[in-house]
């Protein structure tokens, strides 16, 4: 019996399908990154009715202070020193917070390009949440990302496109970035998505939406 209810339950969490959807702009409804990310999450739905949405909005989000007990506890796992009880406390807060990417098969992240970076807030999520044997581990033999096997999805706007004035490969730390961290932590499946030229007035915000969004319908029609 144990074992039909075993297969049952694989069977269910196998058609339900789970998806963290990151939120990194604070503007709300106005945000291009945050539309394009909905235009991925409708038609994400549609593919997978049962599947769970968890959204973690990094402006709304308490993010635990990486200082005092959580860098002293993150030094006394590293040593292999027994951690105090506030040490222990900060370290669960770590956890549970990484927790949320641990559970999801697939990661979408809407990222505005802030001075050819990404906001404060989400590095701060980042910054917390990389450590070792939280979500990535190391060794003398190198690195190894814990969260293999899952998929990543960025949708990266820009108030310019990036080009001839603003040269991607001397300017772009957003893109790049967000690579760099999600190959960190084990993902290598990543696709991108580009809005830009959100500042550039109404018609070319406008279509530059437009032709994003359906390109990320498009997407989460295979995911």
């Amino acid at each position: 019996m144990s074992q039909i209810i075993e297969s049952q339950q694989a069977s269910t969490a196998a058609a339900a399908p789970r998806l963290l959807h990151v939120e990194a702009s604070p503007r709300g409804a106005q945000s291009a990154s945050r539309q394009v990310a909905q235009a991925f999450l409708d038609a994400w739905k549609d593919c997978h009715p049962g599947g769970d949405i968890d959204v973690l909005n990094v402006w709304t989000t308490e993010l635990p202070a990486f200082d005092g007990d959580a860098l002293d506890a993150k030094y006394a796992g590293l040593e292999g020193r027994e951690r105090s009880a506030g040490q222990a406390r900060a370290w669960q807060e770590i956890g549970n917070l990484a927790d949320r990417f641990r559970r999801v098969q697939v990661v979408l992240l809407s990222v505005p390009m802030w001075n050819f970076g990404i906001p404060y807030r989400l590095k701060h999520l980042i910054d917390a949440v990389s450590q070792k044997d939280v979500l990535f581990t190391f060794d003398e033999n190198g690195l190894r990302g814990m969260l293999g096997g899952r998929k990543a999805v960025v949708v990266n706007s820009r108030g310019v496109g990036l080009g001839p004035d603003f040269p991607r490969e001397e300017l772009d730390y957003q893109q790049r970035y967000m690579t760099a961290w999600l190959q960190m932590i084990g993902i290598s499946d990543i696709a991108h998505i580009e809005v830009e030229k959100t500042l550039m007035g109404a018609e070319l915000d406008q279509a530059g939406r437009a032709a994003a969004c359906m390109q990320a319908a498009r997407l989460a029609a295979t995911l």
